[in-house]
């Protein structure tokens, strides 16, 4: 018995993951903002020693943009470019989760990061194991 269809093209699958990737990053972030301890500090320019600065948030603007800009081009890409783009923006988004859980973080976050490390390192595989076909 078949619990999943997938229609074989790779490339359709890579983007909806990065889809569900980009939003368990935004649902996270959201939820954390209903915390009043955050809210404030985020109020206030000063989270955990971070300075919340127009700088810091243009480079985390930066970072963000990796997995929305892998939703259009997982499905336009040719397949070289896209197995590597997958490769080198799965490593990156995925290093980067997994280094800011390391210093800790509400239940909420954990919940979210264990997803979104999962999700870094299916992309990774399915780009690593990505063999060129017709149905690419």
């Amino acid at each position: 018995m078949k619990i999943f269809e997938w229609d074989g093209k790779r490339k359709n699958l890579l983007s909806l993951l990065w889809i569900y990737l980009t939003l368990n990053y935004i649902y996270c972030d959201v939820f954390t903002l209903h915390l009043s301890s955050y809210l404030e500090a985020f109020l206030s320019g000063d989270v955990g020693g971070m300075k919340i600065t127009e700088e810091f948030l243009l480079a985390f603007s930066v970072v963000m943009q990796i997995p929305m800009i892998m939703i259009v081009l997982s499905r336009y890409l040719t397949f070289r470019l896209n197995k590597y783009f997958n490769i080198v923006a799965g490593i990156i988004t995925t290093s980067i989760q997994a280094f800011t859980v390391t210093m800790g973080g509400t239940l909420h976050y954990m919940f979210f990061s264990f997803f979104e490390i999962s999700t870094g390192l299916i992309i990774i595989y399915l780009a690593v194991t990505w063999k060129q076909d017709t149905k690419s």
